[in-house]
């Protein structure tokens, strides 16, 4: 294992790289889970040239898609999944949250989607790997560890604003019969407070979502710009707070320290590259 490329030393995470496999991000909290596979992709060990160099896993961003396609094949061989077995969501900053089962295997991937403006999976059926893509939005990763069912999630300010954590968790609990105080869920690699800045419309979304002192821990104000104000904007606090506000044990909401801005050699940041990127996938499947 080598986190080299991690800023800090991270306590969660791990970055697994094997001889001839493409390097991941595997994240702790899920270690002892044996019948899952899951992961978070780099920007290494891929097919791709230039700005996409070279995991890039986005089909939207002007890529190659024959290149595309080979970076999800190589992305599949070392975790195990055959792309065709993988359902990508359509991502367009919604809360709305599918269930998906075998029907859907390959769909955004291998073949046409049937569905559109999903930026959330279910499914409680094996086999079928959940797909989320990623440049700074946060990737959030559900196990029901006793009905065993997941879910993932592409959480950028407007879905986080929206609550889709929260939403998972009640499709999971009305699906599958989940019991939040039974799910492990893990908000995975995105920007960090330190580098997401916001403007005052984005702010007042969330400071009517929370109470003063979680405000503390989401949104910090900056000195004003030309008379505009300007916050910092911490995602991954705002989005441990709706799943625990969805009825989880706060023990077992997790997040990570890895922040795509600070790791531009690993990861790709679309605030970092001002948008001339590829993209990140998240990875979930029961086995």
């Amino acid at each position: 294992m080598n986190i080299n490329y991690l800023t800090g030393r991270s306590r969660t995470t791990d970055l697994i790289s094997e001889l001839g496999r493409a390097p991941y991000i595997a994240f702790r909290p899920f270690k002892d889970i044996d019948y899952i596979t899951h992961g978070f992709s780099t920007r290494l060990g891929g097919v791709s040239r230039d700005i996409y160099e070279s995991m890039n896993l986005s089909f939207t961003r002007g890529d190659n898609t024959d290149i595309v396609r080979k970076n999800f094949d190589i992305m599949g061989l070392t975790l195990g999944i055959s792309p065709g077995s993988m359902v990508y969501a359509d991502q367009t900053h919604t809360a709305n949250v599918l269930h998906v089962d075998s029907s859907h295997k390959g769909m955004g991937i291998t073949r046409d989607r049937s569905f559109s403006d999903v930026d959330g999976l279910i499914t409680d059926e094996p086999g079928v790997c959940l797909v989320t893509g990623h440049a700074d939005c946060i990737p959030l990763y559900f196990v029901d560890t006793k009905k065993h069912a997941i879910g993932l999630a592409h959480a950028g300010w407007k879905g986080t604003a929206a609550n889709i954590a929260g939403v998972v968790i009640k499709k999971m609990t009305e699906d599958f019969g989940t019991d939040p105080k039974d799910l492990i869920a893990f908000a995975g690699p995105g920007i960090c407070r330190d580098h997401y800045e916001v403007g005052e419309d984005v702010a007042e979304r969330f400071a009517g979502m929370y109470g003063d002192l979680k405000m503390k821990h989401i949104l910090k104000r900056m000195p004003d710009r030309d008379g505009e104000p300007k916050y910092l904007l911490n995602l991954h606090m705002a989005n441990y707070y709706n799943m625990v506000a969805a009825g989880m044990e706060n023990l077992n909401a997790y997040i990570t320290d890895i922040c795509t801005f600070c790791n531009p050699q690993l990861l790709f940041s679309h605030r970092y590259t001002k948008g001339l990127r590829g993209g990140m996938c998240a990875f979930l499947m029961l086995k």
